[in-house]
């Protein structure tokens, strides 16, 4: 709060002022209240069992923690024991320091924390104390949990998830009496970040209809079809289930056989064409294939009965189908993405079973068929969550798109709530124009059925692997797959762990699998552009040993791996024809790209 001034006179008019805004500001801050309490009530009632895990989770760790401190006493001391000794530390060496009129932070020897950025948490001998009071409490937490014995490894791996949520939920970062960063731009606009922030906050309110899920980017900053989503293409199909976008051309010949992507739809296809430098779908038919890709609806509750056999026989073999005609080709080569690679799997394995060799090869990002060790994820796939999920679809016919955009978030709290939340909240700023965020914001819904059929037998039950999968009047099995295969993981990725891919991997029925794993995460290590060489990506031709054996004898590459694949896919696309003009006279245009239903609003 700037007070300076050529006379006091004038710097008593300043301050007059200052306090002027600071009132006015508080008074906007009441009438926002009044605002607030209106958008909460908007919040639709859902059920119980989609907010916080089953009480179980507490109750076997409580009981883990009572059994163990029984049977090992001295283990249980000793972690209290360590705890009291650096709280102890911690508060003497302050105390010292004020005693001797010295109004600064003792020495903080721990990891730094990017959450604790601000220079005043390591200077300031208060909001110091705070912070090392947090991480020492933290860490004794976060001990006691991990050394808990008693529990099966899903349940440990639950109790430690959901122990470290509460302990971010409770960082003195997310804490406006707690936070030096948010207290003094408060008293710097005098009062107007907080105005700011109490705005941003009922926005999102009222985006989400009372529930409260973060604007991670500048909703206004970006219009698919202008900013994203921009390659050249041609909708040439349309049914319920999905439009079929054909893209243009940008070689005077192209391979014969024809590529079609499949992306999952819990989200839109543009992350593949966020923009031109980053496009995949630009860079795939800039190496001379004709591409199709998959652009699926957002499902309302007129949905609710559409199950994942539809997605098969509506989606995965309509599209191969109409591709077909449209070429005039017998075979096509496919890509599925992340849930879309897990049912095309299934497919392949349908298709397989019914003697149909319309795929002649099969592409898979980030893709788990094998759900024995889930990852990260596997804390969302108990039944408590599950039956949860099951009551919300049987209610209202199809799960909001709000939820997995939720659960998808809290993964990486820090990064996707709490660290955004402070920004937009606390700091009253703009979400930022970023285009991923853009696109993470912007999810779908999933139909009732569907939903839970592919949680009950894809990832609970694991039946496609276990060979007990029941789709389409067949039963399936990884093994029914006799296509060659190739398959990225990523090594970061939070949502289809690479070691579970490569288990799924190992156990189709395919005489060729490639196997690749690329730097980083479930999106950046797919979009991965060769131009900006960031991350680079493992190969090893040998399938038969662990996950662990296979990393061991890997070779690393520098680079994306997309040319390396485009290498190994040009071989199984047949000789060059000349470029094809999107869709026939039997598949009029019905729409520029990115179409009709990538931008459709579902209706409530």
């Amino acid at each position: 709060m700037t007070t300076e001034s050529d006379d006091a006179g004038g710097q008593t008019v300043l301050m007059g002022e200052q306090l002027d805004k600071l009132n006015a500001n508080i008074a906007k801050m009441e009438t926002l209240s009044q605002r607030l309490v209106a958008a909460l009530a908007k919040r639709d009632s859902h059920d119980f069992g989609l907010q916080a895990p089953g009480t179980d989770v507490y109750m076997k760790a409580a009981a883990a923690y009572v059994a163990e401190m029984m049977a090992n006493p001295a283990k249980i001391v000793e972690h209290q024991v360590k705890y009291w000794g650096k709280t102890l530390t911690h508060m003497v060496e302050a105390q010292q320091l004020l005693a001797q009129g010295n109004l600064s932070a003792p020495a903080d020897p721990g990891p730094s924390d990017r959450r604790f950025k601000d220079p005043l948490w390591d200077t300031h001998p208060y909001f110091n104390f705070v912070k090392q009071q947090y991480l020492i409490s933290a860490e004794a937490i976060e001990s006691a949990v991990k050394d808990l014995e008693g529990l099966s490894g899903n349940d440990k791996r639950r109790v430690e998830f959901f122990a470290h949520q509460i302990v971010d939920l409770f960082s003195p970062t997310n804490f406006l009496n707690t936070n030096p960063e948010a207290l003094r731009r408060a008293v710097e606009t005098e009062g107007e970040s907080l105005v700011q922030g109490l705005e941003n906050l009922i926005s999102d309110l009222e985006r989400n209809q009372g529930d409260l899920l973060v604007t991670l980017s500048d909703p206004e900053a970006f219009k698919v079809g202008s900013d994203l989503a921009t390659s050249e293409g041609k909708v040439v199909f349309r049914n319920r289930m999905f439009e079929l976008i054909q893209y243009t051309p940008k070689t005077e010949q192209v391979h014969r056989t024809p590529l079609v992507i499949f992306p999952p739809w819990i989200n839109k296809f543009y992350i593949l064409d966020l923009k031109p430098q980053n496009s995949l779908i630009k860079w795939i038919v800039e190496q001379g294939y004709t591409l199709f890709v998959v652009s699926w609806v957002n499902p309302d509750a007129s949905y609710a009965e559409v199950t994942l056999d539809t997605y098969v026989e509506e989606g995965f073999l309509a599209a191969i189908e109409q591709v077909k005609q449209v070429t005039g080709e017998k075979q096509v080569n496919a890509i599925g993405y992340c849930i879309a690679g897990t049912t095309l799997a299934a497919t392949l394995a349908l298709m397989g079973k019914r003697g149909d060799k319309s795929v002649r090869s099969a592409t898979f990002f980030t893709a788990l068929t094998d759900f024995e060790d889930p990852g990260e994820m596997g804390v969302f796939l108990e039944d408590d969550f599950v039956n949860g999920i099951e009551r919300e679809v049987d209610e209202k016919g199809y799960l909001h798109s709000f939820f997995m955009s939720r659960t998808f978030s809290y993964l990486r709290a820090n990064d996707l709530v709490y660290g955004p939340a402070i920004r937009s909240y606390m700091l009253g700023q703009r979400p930022p124009a970023f285009d991923l965020l853009h696109w993470n914001g912007d999810s779908t819904n999933l139909p009732g059925r569907m939903v839970v059929q592919y949680l009950r037998d894809l990832c609970q039950d694991n039946r496609l692997a276990g060979g007990t999968l029941e789709l389409c009047g067949e039963t399936l099995s990884l093994k029914d797959i006799k296509v060659p295969v190739y398959s990225i993981a990523c090594e970061t990725d939070h949502i289809a762990a690479w070691k579970g891919v490569y288990a799924g991997l190992r156990q189709f029925g395919s005489r060729e699998k490639t196997f690749v794993v690329s730097e980083s995460g479930h999106i950046a290590g797919i979009v991965n552009p060769p131009t900006k060489q960031k991350y680079g990506h493992y190969t090893n031709d040998d399938l038969k040993g662990t996950p662990e054996e296979w990393m061991e004898g890997a070779t690393f590459h520098q680079g994306s791996w997309w040319p390396r694949w485009s290498e190994w896919l040009s071989r199984r696309s047949g000789a060059k024809t000349e470029a094809r003009v999107p869709g026939d006279s039997a598949h009029p245009v019905l729409a520029d790209a990115p179409g009709t239903y990538v931008v459709a609003k579902p209706n409530a």
